[in-house]
């Protein structure tokens, strides 16, 4: 059997932090404080150190896991490698799945944002767009999330000025948050995941180079930086919308038109748009190198392995992906069937801890029993989640296990060749 063709090493660490940063400062950024506010109330800062403490847990067990397996598809190569071939099928099905659905909700945002009675259409040119970008190779990708987060982080540092300026002399009063201690858990599970982009730079494992020490600085460098933003986001949107923090679907919008800068609030717009085509381009990019590493394994169809061109992508997975997100956006309603992919991005994690703690050496940013808090907190993140986002999910690993059974019972009375 010949070797697969191979992704070429492109990528320094500053690419690399960029795209993992990119993808945890995507739209969720602009959404993601006003449900967890619900749910947390005063204790929203709470909620978010919790959720950085176990994507820490996950990230320090990514890195030392990535610096051994410096290879394309992230946690499906590892649980393959550390725990056997069915607990890896099920990280990677999870995540391609998940992240598949979680692309066409990132594209119908975006589509929203720029024209909202054309979000469909333009959701569709966004994929389309950003698809080509990454066949055009991995450095014109990486080039492209440096510039989109560049205008994401001059957008959230507009937004905290203005919190810090104050209201706007005609806002209403900032109340107090309703939420309480039972909200912590479940809106840490939805912090949680802004935080989870850095898996992308663990699935980018064969394209980085000198990856034993590139992929853990940029991991831990996305993650330390994210978590910075997101803690000061949280206490300046807190102080300054109070109880309306809680209850507005743009939290940031409304935190700059409540303020004395509410006439540049065109520029937060222009920024949540950004935003959005940096996370789908990272997203695509990830999910594109998992479902490459799946096909190399047989668990997806052999042709989706294919590496070529003259910027060495994983074009047929690439245009595979592409082509499911816009059959999403054209057919279903994504804001929905988006919500099951942080059941599945959880199950992802697990795996990976899991996959750590069998390591034979750990490094000494990853001990062995910050693998087992990760796997721990993983668990109770997952069971917080509302039943029907669980048992969608929980349907879809099942649909995967049942037809991966199936095709290996298939194989397994075919005539050796």
């Amino acid at each position: 059997m010949s070797e697969p063709q191979q992704l070429q090493r492109r990528l320094g660490t500053f690419d690399a932090t960029a795209i993992g940063l990119g993808s945890m400062l995507g739209a969720g950024v602009f959404v993601v404080f006003s449900p967890a506010a619900a749910l947390a109330g005063n204790l929203l800062v709470l909620a978010v150190a919790v959720a950085g403490i176990v994507a820490y847990c996950n990230a320090v067990a990514s890195a030392a896991l990535a610096a051994k397996y410096p290879t394309s598809g992230g946690t499906y190569v590892y649980g393959r490698k550390q725990l056997g071939e069915w607990p890896g099928f099920l990280a990677g099905w999870g995540f391609v799945t998940g992240k598949t659905a979680s692309c066409a909700a990132m594209a119908l945002t975006f589509g929203s944002y720029v024209a909202h009675d054309y979000a469909v259409p333009v959701a569709v040119g966004a994929v389309v767009a950003l698809t080509g970008v990454n066949l055009l190779g991995i450095t014109r990708t990486a080039l492209l999330t440096r510039i989109l987060l560049c205008m994401v982080l001059a957008t959230l540092v507009f937004v905290g000025i203005a919190a810090v300026l104050g209201p706007h002399p005609a806002a209403q009063p900032a109340g107090v948050p309703s939420g309480g201690a039972a909200g912590v858990l479940p809106a840490a599970g939805l912090m949680f995941f802004a935080f989870a982009g850095y898996a992308r730079i663990a699935t980018l494992g064969e394209e980085v180079r000198n990856p034993e020490r590139a992929i853990p600085r940029a991991i831990l460098a996305a993650l330390a930086a994210a978590f910075a933003i997101y803690l000061l986001l949280a206490l300046l949107l807190q102080a300054h919308l109070g109880a309306q923090l809680g209850s507005t679907r743009t939290p940031l919008l409304d935190a700059v038109l409540d303020s004395r800068l509410a006439a540049a609030a065109p520029l937060v717009q222009a920024g949540a748009a950004a935003a959005c085509l940096g996370a789908l381009l990272a997203l695509i990019t990830g999910v594109g190198r998992t479902t490459l590493a799946m096909a190399r394994e047989r668990d997806l169809p052999g042709p989706l392995a294919r590496v070529g061109g003259a910027h060495t992508v994983p074009f047929v997975a690439e245009l595979a992906v592409a082509a499911v997100v816009i059959l999403l956006l054209l057919t279903t309603d994504v804001m929905t069937v988006v919500g099951f992919s942080s059941f599945g991005v959880l199950v992802y994690y697990a795996v990976a801890n899991a996959s750590a703690f069998t390591l034979a050496a750990h490094p000494g940013y990853a001990p062995r029993w910050l693998n087992l808090l990760g796997f721990l907190g993983c668990v109770v993140l997952a069971f917080t989640l509302p039943p029907a986002s669980v048992l969608t999910m929980a349907a879809v690993l099942a649909a995967g296990v049942a037809g991966r059974w199936l095709v290996l019972r298939f194989r397994q009375h075919q005539p050796a060749p």
